[in-house]
């Protein structure tokens, strides 16, 4: 089966009757309004409003392929089945069937669709503590569909709850299905979330106003446990790359796992991220997107070929995904320049680096100079020096749990916080943008934003730094429209008729065949998810703290409101 057939096959199955679920496109990588996390890690994400309880346009069942990266797990990529970017195929259920009919269908889809072996499936539920039960009816409908109860595993809030994603959030209790390989081994290939309760902020689990399924089956895995395989990387998704990988490096795949597993998956990584408009940085989603090419760098530097030509490996990635994500086509230029330029700037950094072995701390080499700990350990060995790996790791966990604590810290407000005062800011990105394109033209167009309680930051296509007078004014317009206390009017309409209404549609990404138009006067009208305030005038006065440039073409503004 071909990753093509298999996207198409878990879309249409949805579709059928008697599941009539909608499909949605998928989101950007880099989430919009959502001050908790870097990239959309799980399906869920661009859909935390409704799992709240807002209601989709579409309607309570919905199907979709979303787009992935995570990096919780960077150390464990280079064995079979784990990768950074991903796709996720999903279902929903936003307050409509639940437990038994999500189980029901999903071993159908298994073992009727997909022929998988029932005898080779393993499930696991949750096996309840102080904040929710013992999931018991889940385990009831699988045994009912045959499974053994040998083959139920009862686990805790580690392996068998998902969420919430942030500090507080939709969360719930999830069933996974587990598949038992050629090699005899167990793959995770679904996990089925019942999404019943919100953590909140004083960390007390309540039930939800509504009962959800979320579903994540990986694409990756599922393909290679479809075509009877043990390793993700030997399917056609992965297959041109490490071919290419072997002839730029003159080695064999089944000799050199690891390092070609870990090129194809950063570079495809890095393909998709950059597609997104990441560029590498010492910040947030810049710094994973630099992080994933510099060692890439390393591992092509292992092998013995010239980092500079990652590059094909990333056009190789290019070719094989562009059936599904024609953006890539588009961006293309800008992918492969970004990979570029990080090549060159790290080459340099490395070899400032070597000069300094032996000079300063190990652990300086990877935090300054970013020398993965196995370079900076085999470089020392080369050079007969004493390396000190318990000194290296002790630094290293401290350095992460700095790290964990300012994360925890900076995505305090919990995935796609909708406080009252986010909501005031949400709202305020609308006047905003609507005030730019007043002041600087048409050219301005939304590049993304991120929420919290205490402010906004908002960034757009502008060629040049705003001056002060301009500044002024606009501030002076969206405090204007603020005074004028206008109303908010929601419709939903189908995307060509939002469209045909001159409503804004500016993130890049696919839209909904119907979409949920915020207006307010005549002053703003956009396609958005919301959600919003009733009137402008709650908003109180609007303040711009701080203008500065991101990339080329791209300028950042952070405004307060008080």
């Amino acid at each position: 089966m071909t990753h093509l057939e298999l996207r198409r096959k878990f879309l249409e199955f949805w579709k059928q009757a008697p599941r009539n679920h909608v499909e949605i496109p998928g989101s950007s990588l880099v989430p919009q309004n959502d001050p908790s996390v870097l990239f959309t890690t799980a399906g869920m994400h661009p859909l935390v409003p409704y799992l709240l309880g807002q209601p989709h346009p579409e309607g309570k069942r919905l199907v979709d392929v979303q787009k992935c990266l995570r990096t919780d797990d960077i150390n464990e990529v280079g064995d079979a089945i784990h990768h950074t970017f991903f796709e996720m195929l999903g279902n929903w259920s936003l307050g409509d069937y639940f437990k038994e009919d999500a189980i029901k269908w999903s071993y159908e889809f298994l073992i009727k669709v997909l022929r998988l072996d029932p005898k080779r499936l393993y499930v696991a539920c949750f096996a309840g503590d102080a904040d929710a039960s013992r999931d018991d009816f889940s385990a009831k409908v699988w045994e009912s569909l045959g499974i053994p109860k040998d083959r139920i595993k009862f686990l805790g809030k580690k392996d068998n709850w998902w969420g919430p994603a942030g500090e507080t959030g939709p969360c719930g209790p999830d069933t996974e299905m587990h598949y038992v390989l050629a090699n005899g081994e167990l793959s995770e290939i679904w996990n089925n979330v019942f999404m019943e309760y919100n953590k909140t902020a004083d960390g007390k689990f309540e039930k939800l106003a509504q009962q959800n399924v979320d579903t994540g089956m990986g694409l990756e895995r599922t393909l290679a446990v479809v075509n009877g395989l043990d390793d993700d990387y030997l399917t056609e998704l992965w297959q041109p790359a490490i071919k290419k990988i072997g002839e730029l490096s003159g080695k064999k795949y089944e000799e050199n796992l690891k390092p070609f597993r870990i090129i194809a998956d950063h570079v495809r990584a890095a393909v998709f991220a950059a597609a997104d408009g990441v560029t590498p940085s010492n910040k947030q989603q810049g710094y994973t997107l630099r992080r994933l090419i510099r060692r890439s760098v390393v591992q092509a530097k292992q092998l013995g070929f010239d980092p500079v030509r990652l590059s094909e490996i990333a056009i190789t990635f290019i070719k094989i995904m562009v059936p599904v994500y024609p953006e890539l086509s588009s961006h293309q230029q800008e992918i492969l320049a970004a990979i570029a330029e990080e090549i060159q700037r790290f080459q340099k950094t490395l070899d400032k680096g070597l000069g300094l072995v032996g000079k300063i701390d190990p652990f300086d080499l990877y935090q300054t100079y970013g020398f993965p700990i196995e370079i900076t350990e085999e470089i020392y060995k080369e050079k007969k020096l004493a390396f000190g790996k318990k000194s290296f790791e002790e630094k290293l966990r401290s350095h992460q749990e700095l790290s964990r604590t300012a994360a925890a810290g900076m995505f305090a407000g919990g995935l796609a916080d909708h406080s009252e005062q986010v909501t005031k800011y949400h709202t305020a990105t609308h006047l905003l943008q609507a005030a730019l394109r007043q002041v600087l033209g048409d050219h301005v167009r939304q590049e993304g934003s991120n929420l919290t309680a205490e402010r906004l930051r908002f960034d757009f296509s502008h060629p040049a730094k705003l001056t002060a007078d301009e500044i002024a004014k606009v501030e002076k317009l969206v405090n204007d429209w603020i005074d004028k206390d206008l109303p908010q009017k929601k419709e939903t309409m189908t995307y060509q008729e939002a469209i045909s209404s001159r409503a804004m549609a500016f993130f890049k990404e696919r839209y909904p065949e119907k979409v949920t138009v915020y207006s307010f006067g005549n002053v703003s009208r956009e396609i958005c998810g919301g959600p919003h305030v009733e009137h402008t005038k709650v908003l109180g006065r609007f303040k711009i703290i701080k203008e500065e440039a991101v990339a080329a073409g791209i300028r950042r503004l952070y405004a307060q409101l008080s």
